[in-house]
């Protein structure tokens, strides 16, 4: 199994593929080492369900965003310079150095508006 650039997984999704593959490990070793694997730097750890974190791989030098469904928790990356932009000038102005800039927006995807 390999986690490819655009996909993000919970503890418990990952947990789920590594068992469907065959391995036995237990969901606390995993939420170890992914926790292990966002201190190296090689993951990013974010908030895109309520309640819920969600991993995907580290790629500095392509800022995006997210855009995810309240519903059905489909997840949309987007990239948009003004966001960094922004938080570059506030944060220098503050004094700041920015190490992160992640921007969640939360909405209703065109499959779920067309059931609800």
């Amino acid at each position: 199994m390999e986690l490819t650039q655009g996909e993000h997984l919970s503890a418990e999704d990952l947990h789920a593929l590594l068992e469907a593959d065959g391995e036995r490990i237990s969901l606390s070793t995993v939420y170890r080492t992914l926790h292990l694997m966002v201190y190296m730097g090689l993951l990013r750890e974010l908030e895109l369900a309520e309640g819920h974190k969600h991993y995907e791989l580290n790629r500095p030098l392509r800022d995006h965003h997210h855009i995810v469904c309240v519903y059905c928790n489909q997840t949309l990356e987007f990239a948009e310079n003004s966001v960094s932009q922004i938080g570059e000038r506030t944060a220098k102005s503050a004094g700041y150095h920015v190490l992160d800039c992640q921007l969640t927006l939360y909405g209703i995807c065109a499959n779920c508006t067309s059931q609800h």
